[in-house]
């Protein structure tokens, strides 16, 4: 029998790496871990952040839609102050009808304008 120069390798024996490498790839399999539970937190607060922007998309319509009623009103105001004006004008430069209204004599006078206050106070004075 002749022997080889070859040294003999055990089952499994090839297997094994040095104590060095094998701490190295620990902490690469720990650095990779960190990434995995970064990149889910950072998944988990985009969904997040993604919820929030539509219901920020919502109120903006909301708002806008309210934003567009005001407009209209204020476009309208001109016209109410201008009819009230024009009553009131109206209404100075006819004689003062004092009797009763009838079907021949119908009251040439503009209803009563009531003034109604913006802000209530309550009863106390304060």
């Amino acid at each position: 029998m002749a022997y080889s120069s070859r040294p003999t390798m055990l089952p499994g024996a090839g297997l094994r790496q040095p104590s060095q490498p094998s701490s190295a790839l620990a902490m690469r399999i720990a650095a990779k871990k960190a990434e995995l539970e970064n990149l889910r937190q950072l998944r988990d607060l985009s969904g997040t952040l993604a919820m929030q922007m539509q219901a920020l998309e919502s109120k903006i319509a909301t708002l806008k839609d309210g934003t567009e009623a005001v407009a209209c009103v204020l476009a309208n105001w001109d016209n109410v102050l201008r009819a009230i004006s024009l009553a009131s004008n109206k209404a100075s430069g006819l004689p003062d009808f004092t009797g009763p209204e009838t079907e021949e004599s119908p009251s040439r006078l503009p209803a009563t304008l009531v003034r109604i206050p913006a802000e209530q106070r309550d009863k106390t004075g304060e």
